[in-house]
């Protein structure tokens, strides 16, 4: 059973998510406070996924984000927010959040966006599947969802991974923004192209020798992105 973290201060709403989520299976602990939500990561040790809200009254969810990406990398977070501003979906993203829900949203929506990232963490059991990607300097494991460079593992969230690993299966191919929607995130109905770009910056981050000027991961103007091989 996936266990899954609910930070929301308002009572009514974490009750009614936290309801919905127990009734489709999911073992759920509640917190009210981002330093709450803290205390319970910290003593819960097999948290699959985190659902966060941003306006919280000791803490913003971004700060508890950050936490968990400090600790946890494979732990799957979407941000829950009441504001449409762009800035609020950035400021999520960069943070380390895999997702983020609009205020008021559907509980259908909530559902399906949980349900898709869950089996963004938990994919790539299959070990027929999963043959090893050498791409010098990287070589991806699938198996053990680890990227390496120069020998040297790069840390990434379940999101970054998924797109790495699309990106190294389709290298020097020109893969457009919604076939990354579709394949990474199951919809390209629910989510517009910042998700996308904000999480290949994050990766250009930790994998580029200089992320102002990539040389791996190159963008297709217009379309997408690409992966190329080092010399």
């Amino acid at each position: 059973m996936e266990k899954i973290l609910v930070l929301e201060d308002e009572i009514g709403i974490r009750s009614f998510v936290s309801i919905n989520l127990r009734r489709e299976g999911y073992e759920v602990i509640e917190a009210g406070t981002g330093s709450e939500a803290i205390e319970l990561f910290e003593k819960e040790k097999d948290i699959s996924l985190a659902l966060l809200d941003i306006m919280l009254p000791d803490m913003s969810g971004i700060e508890v984000c950050k936490y968990i990406r400090q600790t946890n990398d494979n732990v799957g977070v979407i941000m829950l927010t009441a504001k449409s501003q762009e800035e609020d979906k950035i400021e999520g993203l960069i943070s380390g959040a895999d997702d983020y829900i609009i205020k008021p949203f559907s509980i259908k929506e909530l559902l399906a966006r949980v349900s898709v990232l869950i089996r963004r963490v938990n994919r790539d059991s299959d070990s027929k599947k999963n043959n090893m990607i050498d791409s010098p300097p990287f070589l991806l494991d699938p198996n053990k969802r680890k990227l390496y460079k120069n020998g040297e593992e790069v840390d990434l969230t379940p999101t970054e991974f998924s797109i790495v690993k699309y990106l190294m299966m389709n290298d020097n191919q020109s893969l457009s923004r919604d076939e990354i929607l579709e394949e990474v995130w199951g919809s390209v109905v629910l989510y517009d192209y910042k998700i996308v770009d904000v999480n290949i910056r994050r990766i250009r981050n930790k994998i580029e020798d200089d992320s102002s000027k990539p040389k791996y991961i190159q963008t297709v103007w217009g379309y997408g992105y690409s992966f190329r091989r080092g010399e």
